[in-house]
């Protein structure tokens, strides 16, 4: 795999910065990928604008930071409009059509719509919107493993909410095979 970048945005206490770190534990430990994976959030501990960039890579990677996504997981309408612009042709927006209610249309990428946050409300709390968001990016993308992305999963949120966040991440996975 050439390098490919991932970026996931929205706003603090939508799991941002989680699915990030778990994607770049799966590629890295789990799918013997390189990876580099950053974050930046607002001084807000909930609400304010967050992402999480991840390049991932066969080969070394020079530079850490996301120049042309691949990927945008954009989860608030903020996210959409800020970094639309750097997904690059060809490229994949994933969107909760609830929190993005106005898409800047683009011809040359393509859109998946997911109702991240609805799906979550059915395993019990909206805060697992980033799971059903990751299992989206996984079978869309392929780039990594559901087996790594299951077992980062699993070391990366708290034993109380394991059965939840894994059950996110699966119907995230059917609802994009539908």
């Amino acid at each position: 795999m050439k390098r490919f970048e991932i970026r996931i945005a929205g706003f603090g206490g939508q799991g941002v910065v989680t699915a990030g770190k778990i994607v770049g534990v799966a590629a890295a430990l789990y799918d013997s990928k390189n990876a580099v994976q950053t974050q930046s959030y607002g001084p807000e501990s909930r609400g304010g604008a967050c992402k999480a960039e991840l390049v991932l890579s066969d080969g070394e990677i020079h530079y850490p930071k996301v120049r042309s996504a691949d990927v945008l997981v954009a989860l608030s309408q903020t996210a959409h409009d800020v970094y639309l612009k750097d997904l690059k042709p060809g490229g994949l927006l994933i969107i909760d059509p609830l929190t993005v209610v106005k898409e800047v249309p683009r011809s040359d990428i393509q859109v998946v719509k997911i109702p991240t946050a609805e799906i979550a409300l059915t395993v019990g709390n909206k805060k697992f919107q980033n799971m059903v968001a990751l299992g989206a990016l996984c079978h869309l993308t392929g780039v990594i493993s559901q087996n790594a992305l299951e077992k980062a999963i699993s070391e990366s949120v708290p034993p109380k909410t394991l059965s939840q966040n894994l059950e996110a991440f699966k119907k995230g996975i059917e609802y994009v095979r539908k």
